[in-house]
């Protein structure tokens, strides 16, 4: 029985360094493609935001969260579920603004930079951009307009990653006249 259970905890291992080392391989790829690192944060965005679109159908679905009254709560979510399920840490939820439209998610150890050094010449390269774009995809689906930004970063000599999210509207469903 132990080593059935020894076994779901390596499958799970081996699944976080492949998705590790496969996304340290599509950022590699994208690097070559593109001729800065501004064009590459982009696409990043671009990718991370096309994930969020539809991984917020798998993640209520599975999760069974209710719709959330306000960002406090939506961001208690995103930190304690979401990025629980996907990416098996629970980043702290800080620094709120007075207004209450701006947090900041602390990464005391992001999974996607594990195996992972900048070189010199990307030190404008925001290799986790990805994950600002999920979480905009996803929250524009659950109609919240919001900014996702990295301030802190691992990877450029900060004690944590940081990223910063402010809610900057909610979504208005726009139905066509006489449809509900």
């Amino acid at each position: 029985m132990s080593r059935q259970a020894n076994r779901g905890t390596e499958s799970k291992k081996m699944s976080s360094e492949l998705f590790t080392l496969t996304y340290g391989a599509l950022v590699t790829q994208l690097c070559k493609d593109y001729e800065n690192d501004e064009d590459v944060n982009k696409q990043l965005d671009k990718m991370g935001y096309n994930i969020g679109v539809r991984l917020i159908e798998d993640f209520l679905a599975r999760s069974n969260v209710g719709r959330c009254h306000d960002f406090r709560e939506t961001a208690d979510v995103i930190a304690k579920v979401a990025f629980k399920m996907y990416l098996g840490i629970t980043p702290s939820v800080t620094n709120w603004s007075p207004a209450g439209d701006e947090f900041s998610l602390i990464l005391e150890n992001n999974p996607l930079v594990d195996f992972v050094e900048l070189p010199d010449n990307h030190s404008s390269l925001i290799y986790s951009n990805l994950l600002c774009g999920v979480l905009r995809g996803a929250l524009e689906m659950v109609q919240m307009a919001v900014e996702a930004k990295f301030v802190q970063d691992t990877l450029k000599g900060d004690g944590v990653t940081e990223i910063r999210m402010r809610f900057i509207r909610r979504i208005e469903d726009n139905l066509p006249a006489g449809e509900e």
